[in-house]
Formats: structure tokens, C-alpha cells, sequence
């Protein structure tokens, strides 16, 4: 790969250093963790080209129409160029449909029209994607907010088609042959089911006249030559250029109305001459998006894995919300189908995010993170429950009710764009009853959960998993509660938030399925899968006690124990039994790869455990224990994930890890101290400020924390809060290839415990 630079790029000892504003966007490598498939996944990634949160994303599709997996690296033809949702290959994607050249003959079915291709043909950057094609047609894309701008380069003398492919589900179409323009709406994927009138407006606009056209239907291929509409289940177009043509379109949508989808082709690529343009104007979106974070004193290597991690961290949640004419925001609603004035974002699910994507949103992008929160609220009153899984609506998919987590992290950081009592009162409905769109829409079990202190198994499945995750999302509220002085709420939440102490049986040390009556689930397997677990077992999330770590050492019998314990998670076997999953799934094979013991970092439970040492006197641990993931499980190809990606979380953790600190908690204002790869990193704050990690001697045997120093002051302390690093300063480390074994053990360097040391 080459990597091209507009400014000087200056290499000394191995180590690469920035200056001035860089093309960091050249660094990033939109091909990371595409090497995916149903057995094993390296990301589960599409090469996305799109504009950081963007409502629509763009990307070649190598899979057929329906298939999640849109875009896997081993594939060898390319079908179509789709606009795309998706959040995961497992969610699928909605209001999809696609473009795809074709030359000399006409073919319209994505198995006869799909063309061959190569990687070594192939370009994939945030803001540009190209590829030239077997069939000799060089596609290229550049993305807008809402749109994007596509060229297909003909060769010379060969017949030029375009085929526009409806995808699944229902679709109109209208050619105007004058005006070179064709639009139309679709309606399809599991997203869009909940109205009817759930619709994807678009406007295609072309800078060539059209020498023939025709629509024609994806389900019975039947095509009709001259047809200028056509409307109906897996309805399409195709149109005909000038042999060898070279032609531009200029695409747009909308979910509000054809009419906006006009306003935003306009607005947002009217004034573009060619793609140069916009290309040009969305990398410098995305250089000055990726120089929020400049790191300086890394390996080129290293350089890619965090801007190619980075871009990925920026996509998720999307934009949902449109300007109109005005330049004023307003939405369709995916919650009650009618359209309102403000910001909406959707596409992301909280049981992966809220650990890390949106704590680095907080950080970065306060003023977008406040109207986040606050539209969680209106999602509340617009369906009647806070979501937990937004794609685009409300799913429910997989456990906890982890909406409060953002109100309540938001709220901590001094983000107050949402009214508190609101938002308790709406997780209180959360938490005490239970809707109809998937086990995280509301609470299973919570009558049990009230009156027993536990989700009881097998009466419900993932009981444990979920009893652990409701006992933090209640401190969540609590804490809330607490910072906004409702006693009534602090007390309810109060006496729930250690309910994980009810699913730790001292016997196996580890927690354990609970039955109703109180007794354990029999033949305890902490290698098995599944049962009161999520895509997971119990040496994962027997650290799922993210606001009382103290309280989780006092259970293990105090710190040497928590710590051998914890230590034994990288020593003992990777075995895996599959249990109630009755085969192999992903994640058991992702965790079996790594070869770390029980530590799965491809799924969420366990991925903020190694920064638990912080809590139990050895920081030092959490210091190699954080370098040594990120330099095994993360690089920047195609192989990049040691699993799923999951709308940005495994990136953000990255990020955030590179830089040397984590959140273990959200719902308070700290970030855990880990230790940084670079020898600095300059974050730019939304205010103005500038944080500046500098970590003297650094390298991949230094990585030990020996002496630290906050805005030239002693630092002792395992953790920064969110104040102290957007008020700007310098946090300066020295690092050694030995750990310093008095550094941060007095109980006030220790972070955050509801249970106090």
C-alpha cells in the first residue's frame, strides 16, 4: 500500500512523527476485519466509505441481495455498489439498493451481472473507494453526509449498462430521461417492517443523456424495455450510456420525503464539479475528524491499526436526522413513524457501546453526545421504552437496560442536555416491566428480580449475564439519582445495585446460575457456554461488576486472591465446552485463536477486565496485560478483529487503550490508567483545549508506568477523570521496561468502588 503525504513526514529510529495538519485519513485502511465469515470473524466489517456518523454508508457488495455478509475479503466478483446501514452482519441491513456496471451485454441478475476483481485494483479510504472490475469498468465513490458521489469509467467502445437493483424488498421507480435523473423509494430489511410508510426516498442525478432505459424485476427478471415506472417487490432500472462513457451520478436520500432527498442532492453535492471535489472535501472532513487524536512515536504498523481503528470508532451511531431548507433538523421517526423537528441517531446496539464507543464520544464529541442523550428521551416518548438496540427502531436485541448508562455517564461528565427526572422515570418503566421487541426491551425477570435479588435460571435464559448487567445498569440510575439529589430513586436503585453479590457462590468461586428456589444450578462447568451466560461462561463474567470491583475483591476473600484469580485467566486453558449452544460458535473459536487462556477479547463481557488490577494493587498488570492485546489481537488488514467490531465498541476500545486509559465504569467521570503505544498523543478537545500524553522511553518492552506527572504535579493516582483531561494539560509518563511495584497503591489511587476501601 502506498500512503501518500501533503506535508513533510519525518522517520527517525523506527519511530514515525506527525506535524502541522496531516492526511491521517491516508492511514486508514477501510478493508480492516472484512476477512469475516459465519465460522470466524475478523471484524465482520464492510469497507465503508462514508463521513464520520453519517446517515448512509456506501460499499462494494460481494455477498448476494439479503446476505449479511455484505463484503468478505476472500470473495472474488463484486455484484453491486450498495448504499448501506448495516450494523452487523448478524442484524442484516435495511432501505438498501445498489448500482452495478455492465458492459457489452446486458445482464440484470446480481449472478450474471457480477464482475471479478482484485485487491491489488482495489482502493479503500474513508472518503474514496475505487475499483476496476474485471468487465473493465473503474468504479469510484465519494461520500457526502447523505449521499455520495459516483463515477463509472467505461472502456472505450464497449457497451455501457447500469443496472439499479431494488434489493429485497418493496421499491418504486421513476426514470426521466430528460432531466438524466432517476427516483424512486425502497422499502426493505427487518428495520423498516414497523411502518408501512417507512420509506428510503432517493434522487440519482447523472451527468450523461441515456441512449436506452427500462425497468425491470429482481424476482422474475422479467425487464421492460422503455419503461419510465415501475413499482413493486424487487422492482429495479438499468439504463444504457454512449459506448464508452464516462459517467457521474450524484446520489442522495432521504427518509422524510423525495422532495428533501432534493434538497440534500443539492445542499450536499450541488455545488460538487466533479468527484475530485467531493472527495477532496471529504477527506479534509476526515483529516481534521482523525487530527482530534495525533499520535507521534509509533511504528507505521501501529500508526494504521489506530486511525484505521479510529474511523471505524467514528461511524456508529449514524445520523438519523436531516436539514431542510431552512437548515433546520427534523427526522422521521423509526419509534412512532412521524416526522419531528430535531436530531435523532440510530444503528448501534448498547450491550456492545456502551462500554467504550460512546465514553470516547463523550470525550471527543460533547456537543453531538448531549443531543445523543437527550434523543434518547424523545425515543422514549416516542415508543414508550428507552432503546437498547436502535436499528433503526427498537429491537431489543441482546441484554440490560444500558440507555441509562449514557444518560448517567452523560450527566457525570457535565453533559445536562436532558431533563434527569425524566430519564429516571422512563428507566424505572425500563426496569420494572417488559416489552414486546426482545429480551433487552424492558426486563425479563424483573418481578424476580425484584423479590428474589437475582434473574432465576433456567426459568429464564442468560439469567446470570443478566442479573449482573441489571445490578449495574440500577447503580447507573442510582448514581443519577445521587448527582441530581432524587432521593426517591437513589433509594429504589440503591438497594438493587449489589445484587451480584446474590449469583456469587463462594463454593466454585465463580458466578453461578441461580435457581427460583434459591439453590444452584447443578454440574457448575466454568468452560461451558451459553445457559445463564451470554456468548459467554462464567470465567468471563465473573467480572461483570464494573461499579464495585472492592466489592468483587472482598467476595474472592481480598486482592491476592482477586489477583491470582485474574492471572488465571491467561493460564488456564482456552477450553471451551459448547454447552447450551450445542455447537461451536464464533466467539468459542475467536477466544480458542487468541490463545490467552479464557480471555476473550473478540465479545464484550471480559474486555475491561485486565484494567481491574488497578482496583486490587498491581497497576502494572493492566499496564503489559493492555500492550500485549493490542500488539496480538489488533493490526490494521483485513485480519484486523480478534472478532466482532460491533458498531464501533472493539475499535474504541482501541483507541482509547492506545492512549492509555479505559472506561470501566460509565456512569462516573473516570478513565482507568492502562499504558499508552506512542511516545505522545495529542487530543484536541471540542473546547479548545489540548490534553498531551507524552510517554518518555516508550517502546514495545517499556511499557511499564514508572513515574507520572499531571500538569507537572505528581501523580500517583490509577485513573484521570473526564475533568481533568478536557480542561486541557499535560500528563507525563516515564516509561520502563520493569514494573514499579509502589507506584499507585494507596487506596485513594485506586478508582472508583461503590464499596469503599
Amino acid at each position: 500500500m502506498i500512503v501518500r503525504f501533503s506535508v513533510l513526514l519525518i522517520i527517525f529510529t523506527g519511530c514515525l512523527k506527525l506535524t502541522a495538519q496531516q492526511e491521517l485519513a491516508d492511514y486508514v485502511n477501510t478493508l480492516q476485519g472484512t476477512n469475516s465469515k459465519h465460522e470466524l470473524t475478523r471484524g465482520n466489517t464492510y469497507p465503508t466509505t462514508a463521513l464520520p456518523f453519517g446517515m448512509n454508508t456506501w460499499t462494494p457488495q460481494t455477498g448476494n441481495n439479503g446476505d449479511g455478509w455484505k463484503y468478505q475479503y476472500f470473495k472474488e466478483t463484486i455484484r453491486g455498489f450498495q448504499q448501506a446501514h448495516q450494523c452487523s452482519s448478524w442484524s442484516n441491513d435495511y432501505a438498501v439498493f445498489s448500482l452495478m456496471p455492465v458492459t457489452q451485454t446486458l445482464k440484470l441478475n446480481e449472478n450474471d451481472r457480477q464482475s471479478g476483481f482484485s485487491h491489488d485494483n482495489e482502493t479503500a479510504k474513508p472518503h474514496y473507494y475505487q475499483v476496476s472490475l474485471e468487465n473493465g469498468v473503474n468504479t469510484e465513490m465519494a461520500p457526502t453526509e447523505r449521499g455520495v458521489h459516483m463515477r463509472f469509467s467505461y472502456p472505450k467502445s464497449q457497451k455501457a449498462f447500469l443496472v439499479l437493483d431494488g434489493y429485497t424488498g418493496f421499491s418504486s421507480i421513476n426514470i426521466d430521461e430528460k432531466n438524466k435523473r432517476i427516483t424512486g423509494y425502497l422499502h426493505n430489511g427487518r428495520g423498516m417492517d414497523r411502518f408501512e410508510h417507512f420509506k428510503n426516498y432517493f434522487v440519482i442525478q447523472f451527468d450523461k443523456p441515456f441512449k436506452t432505459f427500462g425497468t425491470w424485476d429482481n424476482i422474475t427478471g422479467e425487464k421492460k424495455g422503455q419503461a419510465i415506472a415501475a413499482e413493486g417487490k424487487g422492482k429495479g432500472a438499468y439504463l444504457q450510456f454512449k459506448d464508452g462513457a464516462k459517467v457521474q451520478a450524484k446520489i442522495a436520500s432521504s427518509y422524510i420525503s423525495l422532495k428533501q432527498a432534493e434538497v440534500t442532492l443539492k445542499t450536499e453535492l450541488g455545488k460538487a464539479k466533479n468527484l475530485e471535489a467531493t472527495g477532496a472535501k471529504a477527506k479534509k472532513i476526515w483529516n481534521t475528524h482523525l487530527n482530534k487524536i495525533r499520535v507521534e512515536g509509533g511504528s507505521e504498523a501501529d500508526f494504521k491499526t489506530f486511525y484505521s481503528c479510529f474511523f471505524r470508532a467514528s461511524l456508529f451511531s449514524r445520523k438519523f436526522y436531516e436539514i431542510n431548507e431552512a437548515g433546520e433538523p427534523y427526522y422521521f421517526s423509526p419509534y412512532d413513524g412521524k416526522v419531528h423537528e430535531g436530531y435523532m441517531y440510530t444503528d448501534t446496539g448498547f450491550w456492545d457501546t456502551f462500554r467504550a464507543q460512546f465514553p470516547l464520544n463523550a470525550l471527543l464529541y460533547p456537543e453531538m453526545h448531549g443531543r445523543y442523550v437527550a434523543a434518547l428521551l424523545d425515543a422514549y416518548e416516542q415508543c414508550g421504552w428507552l432503546p437498547s438496540w436502535s436499528f433503526p427502531s427498537e429491537a431489543g436485541s441482546m441484554i440490560g437496560n444500558h440507555a441509562i448508562s449514557l444518560l448517567a455517564d452523560a450527566w457525570a461528565k457535565g453533559i445536562h442536555t436532558f431533563d434527569p427526572e425524566k430519564a429516571l422515570k422512563a428507566y424505572y418503566h425500563e426496569a420494572t416491566e417488559k416489552g414486546p421487541w426482545g429480551p433487552a426491551n424492558g426486563r425479563h425477570g424483573h418481578k424476580e428480580y425484584y423479590t428474589l435479588g437475582y434473574v432465576p435460571y433456567p426459568k429464564y435464559g442468560e439469567a446470570t449475564a443478566k442479573t449482573l448487567e441489571y445490578a449495574y445498569d440500577d447503580f447507573c440510575a442510582y448514581n443519577l439519582a445521587k448527582m441530581t439529589g432524587n432521593a426517591f430513586y437513589e433509594n429504589v436503585f440503591g438497594r438493587q445495585m449489589y445484587n451480584y453479590k446474590n449469583v456469587w457462590d463462594d463454593s466454585v468461586g465463580f458466578m453461578r446460575g441461580r435457581k427460583a428456589n434459591g439453590s444452584w444450578v447443578e454440574d457448575f462447568d466454568p468452560y461451558e457456554w451459553g445457559g445463564p451466560f451470554t456468548e459467554g461462561n462464567a470465567w468471563h463474567y465473573v467480572w461483570s461488576v464494573f461499579q464495585d470491583p472492592k466489592g468483587l475483591i472482598d467476595l474472592m476473600g481480598g486482592e491476592q486472591q482477586f489477583n491470582t484469580k485474574m492471572d488465571s485467566v491467561f493460564s488456564v486453558p482456552n477450553t471451551v465446552h459448547v454447552g447450551t449452544y450445542g455447537g461451536k460458535i464464533h466467539e468459542m473459536t475467536e477466544m480458542q485463536l487468541a490463545d490467552m487462556g479464557q480471555y476473550a477479547h473478540g465479545n464484550q463481557p471480559i474486555q475491561h477486565m485486565i484494567y481491574l488490577y488497578n482496583y486490587s494493587g498491581q497497576p502494572w498488570k493492566t499496564q503489559s496485560r493492555a500492550r500485549q492485546v493490542m500488539s496480538k489481537l489488533y493490526n490494521y488488514t483485513e485480519n484486523g478483529y480478534p472478532g466482532d467490531e460491533d458498531q464501533g465498541q472493539t475499535s474504541s476500545w482501541y483507541v482509547l487503550s492506545a492512549m492509555g486509559f479505559y472506561s470501566v465504569c460509565p456512569g462516573t467521570d473516570e478513565y482507568v490508567l492502562g499504558s499508552p503505544v506512542f511516545e505522545k498523543t495529542t487530543i484536541t478537545l471540542e473546547n479548545g483545549n489540548e490534553f498531551v500524553i507524552s510517554a518518555k522511553n516508550n517502546s514495545d518492552k517499556n511499557v511499564f508506568i514508572n513515574t507520572a506527572n499531571l500538569n507537572s504535579e505528581i501523580f500517583t493516582k490509577n485513573y484521570l477523570t473526564y475533568s481533568q483531561i478536557i480542561n486541557g494539560g499535560s500528563f507525563d509518563l516515564e516509561m520502563t521496561n520493569t514494573p514499579n511495584k509502589t507506584r499507585g497503591l494507596k487506596e485513594t489511587d485506586k478508582p472508583f468502588s461503590l464499596t469503599e476501601n
